[in-house]
């Protein structure tokens, strides 16, 4: 019950969003080529801020799972594109990771390839329920000015990811990732 009551009182930081040089979002899942409703709202969070930051870079991520056709995170760009307009030279696609922790990983190169270090302000696009453990994660791997954006979870499926997040929580802290 605390995990979860945890999880509904984490706060959305995007109102006090100071001036990133990126903003990485983090995969959730293709359905059909479209984003599924989980990584819809997590687009559609990360759009403003993007629009808003225009000097920031968008680092999708996202590879390809075993029922996905194509990688999420080349799914992210159509959308974001299709949607809010972003253009591509905005937009940097991790595509090889199929976790939270490799996400933020295998973002590290192609942050620095755009010059920007993981000391410099980063924001982090997620779901509310998701925001806890990838800001440990990040921590973990060295991002040291994080900024947490948290997307609500559409309520059809808000408490199915909240049990698959403690079981991910739970998990990571056993695999040391925070």
């Amino acid at each position: 019950a605390i995990f979860f009551n945890f999880i509904k009182e984490n706060k959305d930081a995007s109102q006090n969003l100071p001036a990133v040089k990126a903003i990485i979002v983090l995969g959730s899942g293709v359905e059909n080529g479209e984003p599924s409703a989980i990584l819809a709202k997590r687009l559609d969070t990360a759009a403003p801020v993007a629009l808003s930051q225009p000097q920031a870079k968008v680092i999708l991520t996202g590879g390809l799972d075993f029922s996905e056709k194509e990688p999420e995170a080349l799914v992210m760009s159509r959308y974001l594109k299709q949607h809010f307009h972003i253009t591509k030279d905005r937009m940097i696609l991790e595509d090889k990771s199929t976790s939270t922790e490799l996400n933020l990983k295998n973002s590290k190169p192609l942050l620095e390839q755009a010059h920007i270090s993981v000391n410099q302000p980063i924001a982090i696009v997620t779901s509310d329920f998701h925001t806890p453990r990838a800001a440990a994660i990040a921590k973990k791997q060295g991002y040291t000015q994080v900024y947490m954006v948290a997307a609500e979870t559409p309520l059809i499926t808000r408490y199915n990811a909240w049990l698959r997040e403690y079981f991910a929580y739970a998990s990571g802290w056993l695999l040391n990732e925070y």
